[in-house]
């Protein structure tokens, strides 16, 4: 009798890819098990699979032959090369309208070009990001699949059936287009990693304070029944209980913290969109920081501290600074991450529902908490909101506790007790709030050194360049005028546009003209735009003063 025909098949047979297709199973559908290592498959069927429906494939021929059409492979293989090879293997294999799912921790640029690659050939490629650890993928991860629409409906009953349930719902919903999986899978990671800086700084605030480990622990119980009831809050006591044979664990871990890299990419991407992530950045800093183990020893015994031994007066008062502390710089650092998804759509031309984003958060992952409820019902009220701290329930909630945290991190720098989360935290808070920023120093400052100009109140649009010293004379003005038709230029995108605008400015020079207002500027490129064929040698500020006399429009 044949083997029955697969509804998905899996590559990759580590714990996480064998805990999915045991999860799939459980859910009554027909998985077929592949790996590389084809003795790794039968292993596999006669040990953590058998009794099951499970069936294995002993080549990715014979896999594709098991598979119900249109076909659905997934792939838990180790990000990067490994994935682009097996799906060179499987192209000659498989027919349009088939599904390629990449479950690993993929970059979500890669996912976008294999999404432009494989929809040129027909193939439906999904880039998910999967959350949750070896236990969330065997009884319910967090899901989140992006990349060809057409794939969604074909995968919608698996994705769904499997994943966690929060109220009843699904934590996994379609995110979007191209590499929208993985990018929200990768700012979940960044908001992991400024969730556990966190409660760690609030640990160390602890230590400081001299509070035994049973007592730590007695304390993030009760913050696990408030607001800050989490996943990790509850890991982190049941951390600081776990004791073996020669007492408490935590106490002989090494200080030195490991990292993947999904941290340092969402900082990454903060930087190339221009989003102020710090809370996530600082998080991915205090991990580097942490690394440094010798070099930290030596200079704990070269450069002193304050002398100020921490003490409080009320301590369970200040632990609940402490709490409340946490709480909104967890609000921030969500505040932050969702800033960066809300960039990136505008970008991508991604039409993310944040609301959902946060539901397929609320169960199955690291960072699942209460707490994540709230940002839902926030973009369900307003799902325009430009930033959560500017919804009613976390305005008040920030409101509520401000003080505590400003306490916190106060009693923190005056005790020497390093907080770069909580006080970066703090740190934008103060800025986001601030209708005036210093900027106006540092934009002159970027003017006076570099020609790089500035904008006046009430005159936006205009960029203006000082001759600060009287030194500069018609050179800084004329590069200024330089940046300021690049910058129009780039727009356009062209080449040719630019090296026009070049020419102007020597022309502009040559006149002693000012081509200072956005109008003449526009004027000068809508001009440029009907030359195409404008010099395309480069031109550069060095040979301005070199060129011929009138623009040449060549025929």
């Amino acid at each position: 009798m044949s083997s029955p025909k697969a509804d998905i098949a899996l590559i990759g047979l580590a714990v996480m890819g064998q805990n999915l297709i045991l999860n799939m199973d459980s859910k009554g559908f027909v998985v077929c098990a592949y790996n590389r290592t084809v003795d790794k498959v039968t292993h596999f069927l006669e040990n953590e699979a058998k009794g099951t429906n499970i069936i294995g494939a002993t080549s990715l021929q014979d896999m594709v032959n098991k598979l119900k059409t249109p076909r659905k492979i997934m792939l838990l293989v180790k990000a990067g090369s490994a994935v682009d090879d097996f799906i060179q293997q499987l192209l000659p294999l498989i027919e349009r309208g088939d599904v390629i799912i990449d479950g690993g921790n993929s970059e979500h640029q890669d996912s976008a070009r294999r999404y432009e690659e494989l929809k040129a050939k027909g193939i439906l490629y999904v880039g998910s990001g999967v959350s949750g650890g070896e236990e969330g993928a065997r009884y319910g991860p967090s899901l989140m699949p992006g990349g060809h629409p057409d794939a969604w409906p074909l995968i919608k009953d698996i994705f769904q059936a499997i994943c966690a349930k929060s109220n009843g719902d699904p934590c996994c919903e379609w995110v979007g287009e191209g590499g929208a999986g993985h990018f929200v899978k990768m700012v979940h990671n960044g908001i992991e990693y400024g969730d556990m800086q966190l409660i760690c700084e609030a640990y160390h605030l602890m230590l400081a304070l001299g509070m035994t480990q049973k007592e730590m622990a007695q304390e993030f119980d009760e913050w696990n029944k408030g607001v800050l009831d989490s996943f990790l809050i509850e890991i982190t006591r049941d951390i600081l209980n776990y004791r073996d044979e020669e007492g408490y664990l935590l106490e002989r871990i090494r200080d030195t913290a490991g990292q993947k890299g999904t941290g340092k990419w969402t900082a990454i991407a903060a930087l190339h969109h221009g989003v102020p992530v710090t809370l996530i950045g600082e998080a991915v800093f205090s991990r580097c920081l942490s690394a440094l183990k010798e070099e930290r020893a030596r200079a704990s015994k070269q450069l002193a501290g304050p002398n100020t031994k921490p003490s409080v007066a009320d301590r369970k008062q200040f632990l609940t600074h402490i709490r409340n502390a946490l709480y909104c710089a967890k609000i921030v650092s969500y505040a932050q991450g969702f800033m960066l998804l809300r960039e990136a759509a505008n970008e991508y031309k991604w039409n993310l529902n944040y609301g959902g984003i946060a539901l397929m958060w609320r169960g199955g992952c690291i960072i699942r908490s209460v707490f994540l409820g709230n940002i839902r019902d926030a973009f369900v009220r307003n799902p325009q909101l430009s930033n959560l701290l500017l919804d009613d329930f976390f305005r008040k909630a920030m409101m509520d506790n401000q003080q505590s945290w400003r306490e916190v991190v106060s009693q923190a720098v005056l005790w020497g007790v390093p907080v770069p989360a909580l006080s970066a935290a703090l740190a934008f808070f103060d800025g986001y709030r601030s209708e005036r920023l210093p900027a106006n120093l540092l934009q002159a400052q970027r003017d006076y050194f570099g020609a790089h100009t500035y904008e006046l109140l009430g005159k936006e649009g205009a960029f203006v360049h000082t001759n600060w010293t009287g030194k500069g004379g018609n050179v800084m003005k004329v590069l200024s005028l330089y940046k300021q038709l690049i910058r129009a230029s780039q727009k356009f995108d062209s080449y040719n546009y630019r090296t026009y605008a070049v020419r102007r400015i020597r022309d502009a020079f040559r006149e002693n003209k000012a081509l200072t207002d956005g109008a003449k500027i526009e004027n000068e490129l809508a001009y440029g735009q009907s030359n195409l064929e404008i010099i395309k040698r480069q031109t550069t500020i060095g040979n301005l003063f070199r060129a011929p006399d009138k623009l040449v429009i060549e025929k």
